[in-house]
């Protein structure tokens, strides 16, 4: 499995345009602006988690090509694959000599994945799989996974299990 780390503003982007039916980077979520977000962009082109389209929709447009004209972004097969939406792609050669490998993961990374997971996941397992307290893994969900990085966090009561929460895909 390739694993390449990413900031939360390249996960965000990616999540984002990994939802979208047609994969397309653009809108970015409202929430993220200015150069940042185009330095996250070109880093992700070059990683290879991106490429470049022609646009056929102007609101969608990243740069203006001579050849080409408007260009727009879309995430790849392989961003699909970081993000662990899909298996790992036939074609899957980053532009990188080598993906970065991550031996652990961050409490962050663990909550986004169990929330990812089809069948999602309690506030009980989330706080047996990261070793926080109850009140902190709410806090995280509100403030950084709903607040900070835009993502569409729900929850519903099953059965036995309680409370679940999900993102939303």
């Amino acid at each position: 499995m390739i694993q390449i780390e990413l900031s939360d503003t390249q996960a965000v982007i990616l999540s984002a345009a990994c939802a979208r039916e047609d994969a397309l980077v653009f809108p970015t979520p409202p929430h993220l602006k200015g150069g940042p977000v185009g330095n996250c962009l070109k880093s992700l082109l070059k990683r290879g988690l991106v490429e470049e389209i022609k646009a056929s929709d102007l609101n969608t447009v990243w740069r203006h090509d001579e050849e080409r004209g408007p260009i727009t972004l879309r995430a790849t097969k392989l961003a699909h694959h970081v993000l662990g939406i899909a298996d790992e792609p036939e074609d899957a050669a980053p532009a990188e000599p080598a993906p970065v490998q991550r031996p652990r993961r961050s409490k962050q990374e663990i909550l986004i994945e169990m929330l990812r997971a089809e069948s999602g996941a309690t506030i009980s397992e989330i706080v047996a799989a990261t070793g926080w307290q109850p009140h902190s893994v709410r806090g995280a969900i509100s403030g950084v996974l709903k607040k900070r990085l835009g993502l569409e966090v729900v929850s519903g009561k099953e059965g036995e299990r309680g409370r679940v929460y999900r993102i939303a895909s």
